[in-house]
């Protein structure tokens, strides 16, 4: 409380030589206490914000946007919440609203904001425009953390690929799957006619929400094909012992569909056997066609205190890859593969950089054969914008192909990720987000690849 009042103390005073000094600001119709208390309430939001707080920081954010309608730092981070929750379209409207109110004082970082707006927005010029500014503005150190070199080429390549004529070979999936929560994680079984998937809607299993970005947990969701209709229904979360108190999905079912891969987080939940963060968990189905309980893999190779998920297998059921955040300070998320070794997994290995990178890879999906791993990144050249996904084949003894980038048949400048393809379908399924005017949500995917041709072939 003391270093609150201090603080109070020091901003009067600073604000006082400002008048003292026959500067008339433009908000002379705030008074000093109210700019005062405006500041206090951003570093509180500031601090929601640096937590994952996103949805809390943005009230604070906003509370102070009443105690100072003039201040530039209230609709900046209020931009930075919209872009944080995927509404790209609000994030635009209130950096600008910031710039309007003082351009010369602004956190020149609203010009990388803008710039990545516009660019998942689709409107690259615009994107090209800001970038620049942004670069010219900001310090070379903050911009290579920036990764501002990187989005530019983003842009110049996705120009590249809708100057092509690519066109896109998705389309969104029909029936009661796509709702107004984020969808995501499809996987297909029963030869295309059963649809497993994962949802943060408000009847997952326990009514539960996350503290962090107060959206409910998800829930693995099973659909059915329905010939007649040529959609997707009797969506239910009713799986038995799948769905937890927790975070739950479904990664992988096999041809057969006997057995599959999860990832389970309890960390948030009452449940007496917790997982330490996010866990890779197998699943077997019943002679009396209902899945067992899931089992956590031992093995501390795999599963460890940090985030570990996504994984798929090959068909032989021998080697395994996943995602794990386990080195975020030094590359983000990061793709691993570990294979067996008699009946049990031996040790896990972070796959060589060029695969990986300094950015964020997710969602890995390897072929049947094991020869192809396809998988979604943020921090390869030859991208479109936000997480792309790629395709890269295992040439053997350890060593890899270069990622390919699936290009504007499968690729937009949002984040794209969850692939897996059916070659016997000739077809995969994917998420995406799915713009509807100022906001966008994860949705589900059907993509035809009847033209998909590996690379090499």
């Amino acid at each position: 409380m003391l270093n609150r009042i201090i603080f109070i103390l020091l901003v009067i005073t600073s604000l006082n030589n400002v008048y003292a000094g026959n500067i008339t600001p433009p908000d002379s119709t705030s008074n000093i206490t109210d700019r005062a208390q405006a500041l206090l309430i951003i570093d509180d939001g500031k601090t929601l914000f640096l937590e994952g707080k996103v949805r809390d920081a943005l009230i604070r954010f906003r509370q102070a946007a009443v105690k100072d309608p003039y201040t530039w730092r209230a609709p900046y981070w209020i931009a930075q919440c919209h872009y944080k929750m995927n509404n790209y379209g609000y994030a635009l409207q209130y950096a600008n609203e910031a710039i309007k109110l003082n351009k010369e004082e602004v956190d020149e970082e609203v010009y990388e904001l803008l710039g990545k707006s516009y660019h998942r927005m689709g409107k690259l010029d615009s994107a090209m425009i800001n970038y620049s500014i942004a670069k010219e503005k900001i310090s070379q150190m903050r911009s290579k953390e920036l990764s501002l070199d990187l989005r530019i080429e983003q842009v110049q390549f996705a120009e590249k690929e809708l100057r092509a004529g690519n066109s896109s070979k998705r389309v969104l999936m029909k029936g009661d799957i796509n709702s107004g929560y984020n969808d995501y994680n499809p996987v297909l079984t029963d030869n295309g006619k059963e649809l497993y998937f994962a949802s943060r809607r408000s009847d997952t299993k326990g009514g539960n929400m996350n503290p962090d970005d107060q959206e409910f947990f998800e829930d693995v969701y099973r659909a059915v094909w329905n010939v007649e209709t040529e959609q997707w229904d009797s969506v239910s979360n009713e799986l038995g012992r799948v769905n937890s108190d927790g975070f739950d999905a479904i990664t992988y079912i096999s041809k057969n569909g006997m057995y599959g891969l999860m990832t389970i987080n309890l960390t948030a939940t009452a449940q007496k056997k917790s997982t330490k963060g996010s866990d890779i968990f197998e699943i077997e189905m019943s002679t009396k066609g209902k899945w067992n309980a899931p089992k956590r893999i031992k093995n501390k190779t795999i599963n460890t205190t940090f985030f570990e998920g996504s994984a798929t297998v090959t068909d032989d059921g021998n080697t395994m890859y996943f995602a794990s955040d386990r080195k975020g300070d030094k590359s983000s998320m990061d793709i691993y593969m570990v294979e067996k070794v008699g009946k049990t997994w031996g040790e896990a290995k972070m796959l060589p950089m060029g695969l990986n990178t300094q950015g964020y890879e997710t969602t890995p999906s390897i072929s049947g054969d094991g020869r192809y791993l396809f998988y979604s990144s943020d921090g390869l050249k030859n991208g479109m914008g936000g997480l792309d996904v790629y395709v890269v084949e295992n040439l053997g003894g350890g060593q890899w192909g270069a990622p390919v980038n699936l290009g504007a048949m499968v690729n937009t400048v949002s984040n794209d990720t969850h692939f897996k393809y059916y070659p016997d379908l000739k077809r995969a399924v994917m998420v995406s987000f799915e713009l509807i005017g100022q906001k966008a949500s994860l949705d589900l995917y059907d993509v035809d690849m009847n033209e998909f041709k590996f690379p090499g072939k």
